[in-house]
């Protein structure tokens, strides 16, 4: 029933000490990987010269970037980079969204071991003020800053400008700027390949910022070997992109691990080919990833859960888009936030009504911490929470916490900690040197390790009602997800020191217009009425399989507003920051607790 596809080995074994902790790991040995990216650049320009690597759609048509060309222009843009002295804490950041430049820029910077930072957009262009984006300037203080419009980044540029005085300022317009075609039109020199040859495994190569959820942006040091690492352990994953070329039509942000390190990353990886989707899983940009994908097939497919949530409606009714979305699929895998099984399994409905066959939807675990892959559950059947088993080269550690185990890692592909935050790497390592995710963890079946790890909610999200039992907030949260799919889109779960469990409910516009026939902010008193026994129907059959107070939601109340990533509480990526949602809505909060 599920599609034939060759995933990687899935043996593991474990090893237990003295005090209960468990190590964790794969049979397969974690096979050779290149110094750095840029060396697989070099590899396919020679192998497949005219095949296309990147592509981006300009006035309704494609601009392609062939291995090649990317390959001279990146040596072109080094060159440049190089005619200045850059030392091993100075930084090239890159302020805006995914682009041609911004990939040239960023592996020229790889190519001769300039470090660079590529900055979330929304903290120039959604915040008011700028807080984010200043903290990250004045961490990194870099050289040279890239923003591909002059106009769109402004007010950004403008305070590079104030913080940095003596900045380096590039953009791909017009302007009073540096023109990145001087960049690409910069003599390939001898000095560049001198310095190129320099760059080891070791040397730093880009800094990542984690998304703010617990206060200010961290920035995570990725090193070049970590990279090149992790790509070798997911190629290990999954197989059928060494045997097929990958094709990939992505919108995901190359500022955030998964998009940047995990997506472009096995493109260039595995000589495949990146079209750059510039639509976004909101009301507005999804039309034109719905554009994208009427003309480009995917091998593999990477979202978000919002982003497929947003996509089936489309799929269900489109048959022509169905047909080239699943053409050649082998692959949906998503990151970033659980999936609600229901969108897991309509997926796996559409796939196989269009083809005769299901196509796995696959996940994992990791962080930004780990380049990001840490687990993958590479087999067809899974579900949603399920981790998987280590990848290659991963020792898995897992500490008891009660009934269930804290989650830490030591591999090739770990960080070696955040850019200038000795506080930060204090807390995030323990004395042996595991990085401590924060989530907490179990095995689907203590007698089978090879069944894989099932996630257990956020330690940090955890708390005590006032009767001292404890909530475990992403067990809660992911069934309330799943028995309210797609009408309640988000949840926030509250009670600390109350006397019960009660839930901030986030409704999803679409899903009700399609149910309810209305928005969702109509007044209207039928539709209140609907929407309200749709939900208390949903609370009831949630209580149903409770088993007591830890697991019981007594009350919810609706959010009027959406989650706003201006203020912290959504990352790009989706997922929810309750700690910051139950902080700036103590009113909705207040409310579930007055009598």
């Amino acid at each position: 029933m599920y599609k034939k596809v060759d995933f990687g080995p899935t043996k593991t074994y474990v090893k237990q000490e003295q005090d209960g902790t468990l190590h964790y790991y794969n049979q397969q040995k974690l096979a050779k990987y290149p110094v750095k990216i840029t060396d697989k650049l070099a590899f396919w320009s020679e192998h497949q010269p005219e095949k296309t690597l990147l592509a981006s759609k300009e006035k309704g048509q494609w601009k392609a970037l062939s291995y090649e060309q990317a390959w001279m222009q990146t040596k072109a843009v080094a060159s440049y980079l190089t005619s200045f002295d850059f030392n091993k804490d100075d930084v090239i950041v890159i302020l805006s969204e995914n682009s041609i430049e911004h990939a040239l820029l960023a592996l020229a910077a790889l190519h001769v071991g300039v470090v660079y930072s590529p900055i979330s957009p929304a903290y120039s262009l959604v915040s008011d003020d700028l807080a984010k984006l200043k903290h990250c300037l004045q961490l990194l203080k870099p050289k040279i800053v890239f923003a591909q419009s002059s106009n769109t980044y402004s007010r950004a540029l403008a305070l590079c400008r104030k913080l940095l005085p003596d900045v380096i300022i590039i953009t791909a317009d017009k302007s009073v700027n540096t023109h990145f075609k001087e960049l690409l039109e910069t003599s390939i020199s001898i000095k560049m390949k001198s310095v190129a040859e320099k760059v080891t495994g070791d040397t730093n190569a880009k800094i990542l910022f984690t998304s703010g959820s617990t206060g200010l942006p961290k920035g995570v040091i990725n090193h070049h070997e970590m990279w090149c690492a992790n790509l070798q352990q997911i190629s290990q994953m999954f197989p059928f992109m060494q045997q097929e070329a990958p094709v990939f039509i992505d919108w995901l942000p190359w500022n955030h691990t998964f998009g940047g390190n995990h997506n472009l990353g096995l493109a260039l990886y595995h000589g495949g080919s990146f079209f750059i989707d510039k639509g976004k899983p909101n009301s507005v940009d999804i039309l034109k990833t719905i554009e994208n994908l009427h003309e480009i097939s995917p091998t593999s497919y990477f979202n978000v859960p919002k982003g497929f949530e947003m996509l089936i409606p489309y799929l269900e009714n489109d048959k022509i888009l169905r047909q080239k979305f699943f053409k050649n699929l082998k692959m949906m895998f998503y990151a970033g936030a659980s999936l609600a099984q229901p969108i897991w399994e309509k997926l796996e409905a559409l796939s196989l009504e269009t083809t005769g066959y299901k196509i796995p939807v696959i996940s994992g675990f990791g962080s930004t911490e780990s380049g990001p892959s840490a687990m993958f559950a590479n087999w067809s059947g899974g579900f949603s929470g399920l981790l998987g088993i280590p990848v290659a080269g991963m020792d898995m550690k897992l500490v008891p916490n009660g009934d269930k185990f804290q989650a830490g890692y030591k591999a090739p592909n770990l960080t070696k900690g955040y850019w200038k935050d000795s506080d930060a790497n204090k807390i995030a390592f323990d004395s042996e040197g595991y990085f401590l995710t924060g989530d907490a963890v179990r095995f689907l079946d203590n007698q089978q390790p090879d069944k894989g790890l099932v996630f257990d909610g956020r330690i940090t999200e955890d708390f005590k009602l006032a009767t001292g039992t404890w909530v475990n907030v992403g067990v809660i949260r992911s069934k309330a997800l799943q028995l309210g799919a797609p009408v309640i889109q988000d949840i926030v779960v509250t009670g600390m020191n109350e006397d019960y469990i009660a839930a901030i409910l986030f409704l999803n516009e679409q899903a009700c217009n399609s149910l309810f026939g209305k928005s969702i902010k109509s007044q209207n008193t039928n539709l209140i009425q609907e929407k309200r026994g749709f939900l208390d129907e949903w609370l009831h059959n949630f209580n149903k399989t409770s088993s007591g107070s830890s697991t019981y939601i007594k009350k919810y109340v609706i959010a009027e507003k959406p989650l706003s990533m201006t203020l912290g509480e959504l990352t790009d990526k989706g997922s929810v920051n309750q700690r910051v949602v139950l902080k700036n809505r103590e009113a909705l909060v207040k409310k579930l607790y007055t009598s």
